[in-house]
């Protein structure tokens, strides 16, 4: 986040919000949220904070777009690439999610990114074998 007037104020925001969604409060989060999304709507660290709020309870669309704004911020973000494959895979749009969760596990192959990824193997595969 940049310095500007009053930053602060927003940097002590978004500190209240991390530690409100540590503490698994996301909607109490997000209302922390909510002037730093305000001032700093393109900064990829907001967003990616916003999306894990969303994700969290469970605002997946929400979740979805943030994700998708760190993504176009930072394509490189492997966690952006694992939670927009989670906020996907809990939408059932198992196809777009199985995308998401190759690339993040290829860029960082962390053991959640791999069990995401099995998940959602598994889960092609039963709805591939059941029948119509």
């Amino acid at each position: 986040m940049t310095s500007q007037p009053g930053s602060n104020n927003v940097f002590e925001s978004f500190r209240r919000a991390e530690m409100l969604l540590a503490d698994r409060r996301p909607l109490d989060a997000l209302q922390a949220l909510l002037p730093v999304l305000d001032s700093q709507p393109n900064h990829a660290s907001v967003q990616l904070l916003a999306g894990r709020a969303y994700l969290d309870s469970a605002q997946l669309n929400r979740a979805e777009e943030a994700f998708v704004k760190v993504l176009e911020l930072d394509p490189a973000d492997h966690y952006a690439r694992f939670a927009l494959g989670k906020a996907l895979q809990r939408q059932n749009r198992l196809a777009e999610a199985l995308a998401q969760l190759k690339m993040a596990a290829a860029m960082d192959p962390r053991p959640e990114y791999q069990e995401a990824l099995g998940e959602v193997l598994a889960r092609i595969a039963v709805d591939r074998a059941e029948p119509a």
